[in-house]
């Protein structure tokens, strides 16, 4: 039909296709999300700021001072930093494992005058002016100390994660007097776990330190 006749009548191309409505509704919507955002955002940062501790952790790096296998070392750490990550990521020494970083483990043990303590639940900063000893300084140059002669000789690894702190904490239990029997070796060992089970193993190598009389 003519147009002349609908003087009221909208050309075609001039109706809003479906495309330019769909854009539209788009535009729509973000400018609505962007205002419904903005307070909801602004009131999560309130509530972070009401959740924020009042005392925060002291942080800042500063020299402390360590004495690791004889000789003393000097690194820049946080106050927070436990023994076992600054041995780890300050010093280099990664024979010192972290196993669960709860104490759990005995993969973290070293010797700090002379006894065995997990590295992962004391702070660095607390050992300075101590004698600390980490499965490195055992050797004395290329000849092994006879514990790890031992655990070689007894296959008393298989994936050696948790070897070095088996080692360091079989070294303290036979200064310590705790492995004359099986039983008693098994009992003051027992806070090192080896999942891979070679528990035979090491308590082979560490009874045969004992009766080598080995003092330490």
């Amino acid at each position: 039909m003519h147009s002349d006749l609908f003087p009221d009548a909208q050309p075609e191309a001039s109706q809003p296709s479906d495309g330019s409505r769909r854009t539209f509704m788009q535009q729509a919507g973000g400018i609505l999300g962007f205002a419904l955002a903005s307070p909801i955002a602004s009131q999560a940062e309130t509530l972070a700021q009401k959740l924020a501790p009042v005392n925060p952790v002291i942080s800042g790096a500063s020299p402390m001072q360590l004495k690791i296998n004889g000789t003393m070392r000097t690194i820049q750490a946080e106050p927070r930093v436990t023994l076992l990550d600054a041995l780890r990521e300050h010093l280099d020494l990664t024979g010192t494992k972290k196993g669960c970083d709860h104490g759990q483990c005995g993969a973290c043990t070293v010797h700090v005058d002379g006894r065995r303590i997990n590295s992962c639940l004391t702070l660095a900063v607390m050992n300075q002016g101590k004698e600390i000893t980490t499965i490195e300084g055992l050797a004395k140059g290329d000849a092994l100390h006879p514990m790890q002669e031992a655990f070689i000789k007894h296959d008393g690894f298989q994936c050696g994660y948790c070897t070095p702190g088996q080692i360091m904490s079989g070294v303290a239990c036979v200064k310590e007097g705790h492995a004359t029997t099986d039983g008693q070796a098994r009992e003051w060992m027992s806070g090192n776990i080896c999942r891979c089970g070679a528990y035979p193993n090491i308590l082979a190598a560490v009874r045969e330190v004992e009766q080598s009389g080995f003092k330490g």
